[in-house]
């Protein structure tokens, strides 16, 4: 699953990294290094029908406007099932969004209780995470983040991971006009597994509001 992760790359970087064309935000990005559901998070997607994607804030939790009150409001949508699910299929089709991120937590058990692990690419750049949004009933976008069976390294923390997409696959996935699903499964490509790696980190990230400093991903 993806529960936790950390964005502190700043704008001009994640769009250096992303190659496309984005218009810059007024306002600088804080980093954050310890990022909770049910918050505001940065993401990436088309926000209007004659835009390009550009750099917005989504709230993490996905609950279509249609949907009813009491209805589930999920972090994380399986890839397995979000093209078919009838909760995530039309968001599948239209409304596809990136999640940047510079690494993510995961947690082992041991007999101590659980530890924590920050995941993140080799060589530091920032990632890219496949999500989905659609329109809450305030109107707000809320989004969820797609999740696919652990490889490589990663498989050693959890069973499962957030879908890092490879550079190629970042502008398909964007695109509002593409929503045959066969269409997208054949060009849009997870990042290699061999690109990410892993070490135990403070305890202190397991409390979602225990600080957001650079200490929380320093090797414990």
């Amino acid at each position: 699953m993806c529960g936790r992760f950390a964005l502190y790359s700043s704008y001009p970087r994640l769009s250096q990294a992303l190659r496309l064309s984005l218009s810059q935000p007024d306002l600088e990005l804080v980093p954050r290094y310890n990022v909770a559901p049910g918050t505001w998070i940065t993401g990436v997607w088309h926000q209007g029908p004659d835009t390009g994607p550009a750099f917005g804030q989504l709230w993490w939790g996905y609950r279509p406007a249609w949907a009813k009150e009491g209805a589930p409001q999920p972090i994380n949508a399986k890839v397995e099932t979000v093209a078919t699910s009838r909760f995530f299929q039309a968001a599948f089709r239209r409304h596809r969004c990136l999640i940047p991120a510079d690494g993510w937590f995961e947690w082992l058990p041991t007999e101590d209780g659980k530890q924590p692990y920050y995941l993140s690419r080799r060589d530091r750049e920032p990632l890219f995470l496949a999500g989905i949004w659609a329109e809450r009933i305030d109107g707000s976008p809320g989004c969820a983040i797609l999740t696919e069976p652990a490889r490589g390294a990663a498989r050693e923390i959890h069973d499962r991971m957030p879908l890092a997409l490879n550079e190629a696959s970042l502008e398909p996935w964007l695109d509002p006009d593409l929503t045959d699903r066969e269409t997208i499964r054949q060009v849009v490509r997870h990042l290699d597994a061999v690109h990410i790696e892993h070490w135990p980190v403070s305890r202190a990230v397991n409390k979602p509001g225990e600080g957001q400093g650079a200490v929380l991903i320093n090797p414990a």
